[in-house]
């Protein structure tokens, strides 16, 4: 009882209010602990409250029995189950990386280095002609009202 004198209340105007939400709760649940402990206090003993659970509840019997949950693939019909059965269970780790390594090898090589240097090559040469005769253009010392006769660009 001394304990309660000791806290300071909050009125129930301010715990009414928006920002207020979780507080209301907080104390609305203390509240409801302590009547329960009041309520209950002869029946429950202090061995009740320090000991811990000795049994686990489990709903399912899939772990006891150490059964497969979900979807199986039988005869390579759905690979791609079938590889996650495989990371889940750990089996073949070293070939799965090699067959990992395989393909990034074939990735990095879609296109050879030559071929794409003369890719690149020929973008840079057909922008620079694109822009090019607009920079003749412009440094060009003729008024804009004389004909100019076309320069063959090479």
């Amino acid at each position: 009882m001394s304990s309660k004198m000791n806290k300071v209340q909050l009125s129930k105007g301010i715990l009414q209010m928006k920002f207020m939400s979780r507080t209301k709760e907080k104390l609305d649940k203390e509240a409801d602990e302590e009547r329960g402990r009041a309520l209950y206090a002869s029946e429950i003993t202090d061995k009740m409250l320090t000991e811990t659970v000795k049994y686990v509840l489990e709903p399912s019997y899939v772990p006891c029995e150490n059964l497969i949950e979900g979807r199986i693939s039988y005869g390579g019909m759905n690979p791609d189950i079938e590889r996650i059965l495989d990371i889940e269970s750990g089996a073949d780790i070293a070939k799965r990386e090699q067959q990992e390594a395989a393909k990034q090898a074939q990735m990095q090589t879609d296109v050879p280095d030559a071929e794409m240097a003369r890719f690149y090559t020929s973008v840079v040469h057909t922008m620079n002609k694109k822009y090019d005769s607009h920079k003749k253009r412009l440094q060009h010392p003729l008024p804009l009202n004389i004909k100019r006769s076309k320069q063959v660009i090479e």
